[in-house]
């Protein structure tokens, strides 16, 4: 059969199967209402995103050609479980069978052994792998349509490659949607070259690196979430945490606010032509758990890919003995760069989930 993972919102439902090497990848999202129209190209576009390029990436390339198997109906949702799948073509299991005895160093090889008895698959992380993210972005795709029909931008930019960063952002629309255009997204094109420069030096030396994604969302209406276990960041958080690699979350200034004094990190109040503002956004749009009007802001932090080149210490658990590993096949020097039209797409689902707790599903519409 194949593995499921669900992330059961109040109003929708994300679930993911399949495996890393197995003959599909898909994604369902139930409880959307009736009458979102589905527009291809743009899940052809946010595919695009994601998919592997040149030698920042893995040579692994999969064409991601995408099939909706239900849910909608003449273009449109039918009120149906919104379901898609995408075959596996570009697979080499070959080069993962001596990983079923040693495990890769930070991945989930182990304790994935030890949860299932042994009986993982484990060909190329199995369903561990984020590969299927793929299915992931491609049905949030419809979801980010909906928000931008609604005046709702979300975009991300890569802040930071090990210790190079790009430009701070200014929070503007139009801002925005240039880096939802690009593969690559930063705002400086100087900073772009030696973050390549960088990971390409990092893949020649059989390494990798990781980096920050900074995630931005303007026009978001003021008093969506609620205090405590369903608040905006509560929300958030427990959605980009499920993407591999994602070791830390931050809303607004995040972990520096702890170095600033009360009258530095409070957001004073302001009108601006009749409308309510913050003159700082340290708390990155949210008060109470709930969106004050401002660009709501969120950095999340990718580990450097585990999977690398160079000789590591491992175990041996079928000798029970100390040894060595050296991995073989296609991986990824850096996954920031795909990694960041996930986060995008899982903060649009929750969005979306918070919004129609507000204002109802025919808010969709």
């Amino acid at each position: 059969g194949l593995y499921m993972a669900d992330w059961t919102g109040n109003n929708i439902k994300l679930s993911i199967f399949g495996t890393s090497h197995g003959p599909y990848i898909g994604a369902s999202i139930d409880g959307l209402p009736a009458g979102i129209k589905v527009n291809e190209d743009s899940i052809r576009k946010a595919l695009s995103l994601r998919r592997p390029g040149g030698r920042i990436s893995t040579a692994r390339v999969e064409q991601d050609e995408f099939e909706i198997i239900s849910g909608v109906f003449n273009g449109y949702t039918s009120g149906d479980c919104l379901t898609v799948i995408i075959a596996n073509s570009d697979t080499r299991s070959k080069d993962y069978s001596e990983l079923k005895i040693k495990p890769r160093p930070s991945h989930a090889d182990y304790s994935e052994n030890v949860k299932y008895d042994g009986f993982n698959d484990y060909r190329g992380g199995g369903h561990f792998s984020g590969r299927l993210t793929a299915a992931i972005v491609a049905l949030c795709a419809i979801i980010r349509d909906v928000l931008s029909f609604k005046g709702i931008t979300v975009g991300s930019h890569i802040k930071s490659i090990g210790e190079i960063e790009d430009d701070r952002l200014s929070f503007k629309k139009e801002e925005l949607d240039y880096l939802n255009e690009q593969y690559f997204a930063v705002l400086n094109e100087e900073t772009k070259d030696k973050m390549l420069k960088l990971i390409e030096e990092a893949r020649n030396s059989q390494d990798s690196v990781g980096g920050i994604i900074e995630t931005a969302v303007m026009g978001l209406p003021c008093g969506i979430g609620e205090p405590y276990f369903d608040s905006v960041e509560s929300r958030l958080a427990s959605l980009i945490f499920s993407i591999g690699g994602v070791k830390g979350v931050e809303f607004g200034s995040g972990f520096d606010i702890s170095r600033m004094y009360g009258h530095e990190a409070n957001d004073e109040f302001a009108y601006d032509n009749g409308a309510v503002i913050t003159l700082t956004n340290h708390n990155g749009g949210i008060n109470g758990g709930i969106t004050n009007g401002m660009p709501l802001v969120v950095s999340t932090a990718i580990k450097p890919t585990p999977s690398i080149s160079r000789v590591q210490r491992t175990v041996n658990l079928q000798t029970g003995e100390n040894c060595e590993l050296e991995i073989h096949g296609r991986h990824d020097p850096c996954i920031v760069h795909r990694a960041r039209i996930v986060v995008d797409s899982l903060i649009c689902f929750g969005l979306l989930d918070l919004c129609i707790s507000e204002y109802g599903k025919r808010w969709c519409l």
